[in-house]
């Protein structure tokens, strides 16, 4: 079976970042393809951590380990909260101020 395709396609940056990804790719003597791939990932890990606590908070809040919401992340089964779902904030009078 052929391996499916992993590479991510993103949409075009706009005028002013295309051009400063030309530039900071040339700087740094690269493609732009190596160099927009390095900066996604030195900013994602620069978010490793907050990445982290964020899946650490909604896996406690459904009730399960870091581990099984990670792999529900990943296997894309995780399911997202409904808002208004439970409990919530709910307007009474008197609450203005």
């Amino acid at each position: 079976m052929p391996r499916k395709d992993e590479r991510l396609a993103i949409p075009g940056l706009g005028e002013y970042y295309n051009d400063v990804l030309t530039v900071d790719a040339w700087v740094n003597g690269r493609t732009k393809v190596v160099q927009a791939q390095s900066l996604l990932c030195a900013k994602l890990q620069e978010r490793d951590k907050l990445i982290k606590e964020r899946v650490e908070y909604l896996a406690k809040k459904r009730g399960i380990t870091f581990d099984e919401m990670w792999e529900q992340i990943l296997n894309n089964t995780a399911q997202k909260t409904i808002p208004g779902e439970g409990e919530g904030l709910e307007y009474k009078p008197g609450d203005e101020g």
